[in-house]
Parts: structure tokens; sequence; C-alpha cells
């Protein structure tokens, strides 16, 4: 998941398992700090509630370290503003943060509104960047799981968020998903590359 990272990649021959592998790891850790902290200090907000100045921070900084992920995968693999897909995501999560600054001064549903749009075109880009990576770096079926589950739960948060009962413990549940499958996504990288070895 976009988790974004959810989550964005970049399609590029270039990029290595183990670059990718150490990236993965690093939006895990992003991630699970980031579940932690909506748990502690948001949970019990729904819909018709405004945000907390810490949600409404959590919310808009999400999209953004996405934007800083995809940055980094472009450095790392040396593409730079060849990458067409990095470009679409950057663009993506900076407009999402834009809408969300806006969002979070309305109500949890509105921001959920926006949190699920961004969800869905990034998990979109995300399942067309592993189908293509697949013959180029290999084990990507993580990712290609991970972005259609971040499809469908970008569209059930845009659903929701007309919800008198929707609530953030559902953005936080995505990220933990999304950290589930980076994790995933390191081992399948880290047995393929042993068997490459051999």
């Amino acid at each position: 998941m976009s988790q974004t990272t959810v989550t964005s990649s970049t399609t590029t021959t270039t990029t290595t398992p183990s670059g990718l592998r150490s990236l993965y790891l690093i939006r895990v850790a992003f991630s699970l700090i980031w579940v932690a902290l909506v748990a502690t200090t948001s949970a019990s907000l729904v819909s018709t509630d405004r945000p907390t100045v810490i949600a409404a921070v959590l919310l808009v900084i999400y999209p953004l370290w996405d934007v800083i992920a995809t940055l980094l995968e472009r450095r790392m693999a040396g593409t730079g503003s060849t990458d067409r897909v990095g470009t679409t995501n950057v663009a993506l999560g900076l407009a999402t943060a834009a809408g969300m600054i806006i969002a979070v001064f309305s109500t949890i549903g509105t921001a959920l509104l926006v949190f699920g749009i961004w969800a869905l075109l990034a998990g979109a880009i995300q399942l067309a960047v592993a189908i293509r990576r697949r013959r180029t770096v290999g084990a990507q079926w993580p990712m290609v799981i991970s972005g259609g589950l971040s499809v469908l739960a970008g569209a059930s948060f845009a659903a929701m968020s007309a919800s008198a009962t929707s609530s953030l413990s559902t953005v936080a549940g995505y990220s933990a998903f999304g950290a589930f499958w980076f994790l995933v996504s390191v081992i399948a990288l880290s047995i393929r590359s042993r068997r490459e070895k051999r």
C-alpha cells in the first residue's frame, strides 16, 4: 500500500534489489511509527469531528513522505526527470498534501475523502510499476498485491467518508497493512537475491 507508500515506486531498469530492500525497510519503520502516533492520538476521532492539530499534521505528512520516498528511489536509480511515473507520483503526493491542508480544517470525513482518492491513485501507480518491474528486478508480487489493495482501500475510504461513524483508525489500518507488504517484499527480494548468487 502506498504507503502510499504507500506506496510508490519508479519504473526503471537500474534499481537494484538491495537498494529497494533498504528503502522498503525505511518505509516499514516510518509506517509503523505513523500508525502508532495515529492510534495513540486520533483513534477516537470520527467523521464529523474536526482533526486535532496532531491528526492534521499526521495526515499531511503521510503523502509528503511518499513524495520523499519516490525521490529517494529516483536518486538511487539515477533516473531523474526521465522517470515519468515517478514524476506523476511526486505530483500526486504534493497535490494530496495541499488538498489535505485544506481538508483538515473541515472534518475527518473530508480528510478521509482526500486520503481515499490519493490511496486509490497511488495504489494504481504502484500496481502498474510493480507489474512492469517484474522482469528487471523480480519478486514484485507483494507490491502487486499491495498496490491492488491500496486501490480497493482508497475506494473504500472515499465511500465511507460520508459516514458519521468512520474514523481515523481505518487510515491507521491501511498504513499498517502497507508496512506488512513492504516487509514481505523485503523478504521476497532477499530470497531472490540469494537464489541468484548460488
